[in-house]
Order: C-alpha cells, then sequence, then structure tokens
C-alpha cells in the first residue's frame, strides 16, 4: 500500500504546474499536445520490452530500480527551455513511469493471489491517494510562488529514499512458470478476451488521463479559475477516485465485477455531463467528484480480470493491459488539446464522454471465465506479451 502511494506523488506536484510551463514557453493547446504526446511516445517505447524484463528480474526489483529512474526523470519537463525539449523529456518520464507502473501491478497480483485477500482496488486506492496528495503538494507550491523547476524536483528527491527502503521490503514472490520446451514469442498476440478487456479499459484510462493534463486549464479557461484554485479540480477528481477504490472491493464482493464496473461507468458519464455543463468552479468540482468515483475502479477490475484468464502467466496479461491503459492515459490528453485548439477547451474535455460511453458498453467483457486448462507449456511464460 506504501509502495503504491509514494510512486505517484512526484508526477502529481507536476500535473498543476502545467499551466505555468505553457505559458512560459509561450504554447498554445496544439503546441502543448505536440509536447505532451513525448509521454505516450515514452510508454509505446517501453512497455513491449519491460514486460519480459519484469518477468525475468521479478516485480520487487523493477520497482526498486524503477523508483531510481523515474525520480529522475519525472522532474526533466520542468526543466525544459523550449517544447522540442519538453518533449525529450516526458518521453524520458513516460518511459520511466510505465516501468515502475508495471511492476506495482504485477506485485499487487502476485501480493493477492499468496494471501487470498482482494486488495487491488485498495492497492491503486493508495496509489490515488499518492497522486492526491502530490497535486495538492504542486498547487501549494503555486500558491507561494516556487518556481515549477525547483518544487517538482525537490518532491522527487524527498520522496525517492521512502520510496526505496519501502521497495526493500516488499515480499520476494515469483511468478514461476511450468516447465516447457520452448518459450511463447514476446510478440504473440493477445487473446480476444484480454483485447475485450484492453477496450474497456482504454476508455477509463483516457479519462483519468484527460483529468490529470486537463483539469487545471478547464478551470483557468473555461471558468477563470487563479492561482492555487486551478488545481483543484484534480485534487477533487484524485480524492474520489481514491475513495471509489478503497470501498471497491467490498462492492465487488457484493454485486459482483461486472455489476460493480456498470455502475460506476454509469456516473463517470453523469460526470462527464455536469462537467461538460458546469456554469461556475463549484458545479465543475462536482462533476470533477463524479468523474472520479465513476472510473475509480475500472483499471483495477481489469488488472484482476486479465490476471485471471488463464492463457498465460499473469504477468504477461498484466503487461499488455499495462500497455494499452498507459497509452489511453497519455495519448487522451494530446487529443484533447487538437479538439481544444479549434473548438475550445469545454468542448474537448467534453470528448471523455463517448469513450466512457464504450467503456460502459464493454464492462460485461469483466466477467470471470472458466478456462480449461491445455497441455501447452508455452502458455506459462512469464513476462511475455
Amino acid at each position: 500500500m506504501l509502495v503504491f502511494f509514494l510512486q505517484p506523488i512526484a508526477f502529481g506536484s507536476w500535473l498543476p504546474r502545467i499551466p505555468e510551463v505553457q505559458a512560459a514557453l509561450g504554447l498554445g493547446p496544439a503546441a502543448l499536445a505536440l509536447a505532451l504526446l513525448g509521454l505516450p511516445c515514452g510508454t509505446l517505447i517501453t512497455l513491449p520490452f519491460a514486460g519480459p524484463l519484469v518477468g525475468r528480474i521479478g516485480a520487487r526489483t523493477a520497482i526498486i530500480a524503477g523508483f531510481i529512474l523515474y525520480s529522475l526523470a519525472v522532474g526533466l519537463p520542468v526543466l525544459a527551455p523550449d517544447p522540442i525539449l519538453l518533449f525529450v523529456a516526458l518521453m524520458l518520464a513516460g518511459s520511466a513511469i510505465s516501468f515502475v507502473e508495471l511492476g506495482l501491478n504485477v506485485q499487487a497480483d502476485l501480493v493477492e493471489k499468496a494471501s487470498g485477500k482482494l486488495i487491488m482496488n485498495t492497492a491503486h486506492g493508495c496509489w490515488s491517494l499518492g497522486i492526491m496528495a502530490g497535486s495538492l503538494i504542486g498547487s501549494g507550491f503555486a500558491a507561494i510562488d516556487l518556481a515549477p523547476a525547483i518544487a517538482v524536483p525537490l518532491v522527487a528527491f524527498l520522496v525517492l529514499p521512502l520510496a526505496l527502503l519501502t521497495g526493500y521490503a516488499l515480499p520476494k514472490l515469483s511468478d514461476a512458470p511450468h516447465s516447457g520446451e520452448e518459450k511463447r514469442s514476446a510478440w504473440s498476440l493477445p487473446s480476444p478476451a484480454l483485447v475485450g478487456i484492453c477496450l474497456f479499459v482504454f476508455g477509463i484510462t483516457m479519462t483519468e488521463g484527460a483529468m490529470a493534463d486537463w483539469s487545471a486549464i478547464f478551470l483557468r479557461d473555461a471558468l477563470d479559475a487563479e492561482g492555487g484554485f486551478v488545481g483543484l479540480g484534480y485534487s477533487v477528481f484524485a480524492f474520489m477516485v481514491a475513495a471509489g477504490r478503497f470501498g471497491g472491493d467490498t462492492l465487488k464482493r457484493r454485486l459482483g465485477g461486472v455489476a460493480t464496473a456498470r455502475l460506476c461507468g454509469a456516473l463517470a458519464v453523469v460526470g462527464g455531463i455536469v462537467l461538460y455543463l458546469a456554469p461556475s468552479v463549484e458545479v465543475a468540482l462536482l462533476g470533477f467528484g463524479i468523474i472520479g468515483v465513476g472510473v475509480s475502479v475500472g483499471f483495477p477490475l481489469a488488472v484482476t480480470a486479465a490476471a485471471g484468464l488463464g492463457d498465460r502467466a499473469a504477468s504477461a496479461n498484466v503487461a499488455v493491459l499495462s500497455f494499452v491503459a498507459l497509452t489511453g492515459f497519455l495519448i487522451g490528453p494530446p487529443l484533447i488539446g487538437f479538439i481544444a485548439e479549434h473548438s475550445g477547451i469545454r468542448f474537448g474535455i467534453a470528448c471523455v464522454i463517448p469513450v466512457l460511453l464504450i467503456s460502459l458498453f464493454l464492462s460485461g467483457r469483466l466477467a470471470p471465465r472458466a478456462t480449461t486448462a491445455r497441455a501447452d507449456p508455452q502458455a506459462e511464460v512469464p513476462g511475455v506479451l
């Protein structure tokens, strides 16, 4: 729980400073969107190789090594002197984030299996508290006019020692494969069942990415919020995501995974509509909160569903799911930026509504599947895509 909480704090402190970086570099919405493409590029480059690597070195080692790289990379965007270097810095940050988050998700699944307890939603709830804490820290530094170039690296530097100690305290668990004659290719295609789960989670994480990168700009440009208030939208969103995840395991036990996903998915759509129509900051904050509850359990439920497919090792399916989820998280913001450039930020942020409707439609893909074990040793190789 602690390592999930610590991981996103530094990244969360960057989010409220995006408008300042945009203004300092003189970027319009489209130019900022192009720069933000650095994050998904880093993810796309890294995750196909990170999956096999995490399978070989283990999730615990991946978390420890990934934290070091991530802490160095996450402070680079605020130091970029021009849009090109901002793109490069974000690409490095996206690469590091994808690696450490893959380690976290695989480790959580292994702990869940070893302990026999449902912890995935709660673990992600701690992640949401971490990114909320980071965004509040970033908003606080903005309120006292501490420069982003100082504030974000400072947060990463302070968090790193505790993160490393926590990483070393994690149990050494292995997603051990059965012995087989040959290994499955790292580039083999995912099963149709996994594709459906991935498409479900894409809309969820695309919305999370939109809230992360554009909530502050939405409040500033659409509703004239100023100072530390521009960061409150994401803080409210992250708090409600955390609240939803902390109750997610209980709700899943009572309603089942599919019903939980449908209930929360419907709330997310309602929240998107409220946000689009918001006439004031207060109503917009309500919309951010409803969306937060709505998307809260989507990714944790998808991780459990993908890990439980049984067609190959859990680490392989979680790697594919993480790839798609992070791609959605990071592609959404640039897409919204391009739309906002021509139609305004209010219409741009409303683009999350149709993708949330698609996720709601696909929520049935999370139903547990009865799988028959096949005499295929290749299906048990960990860490292959």
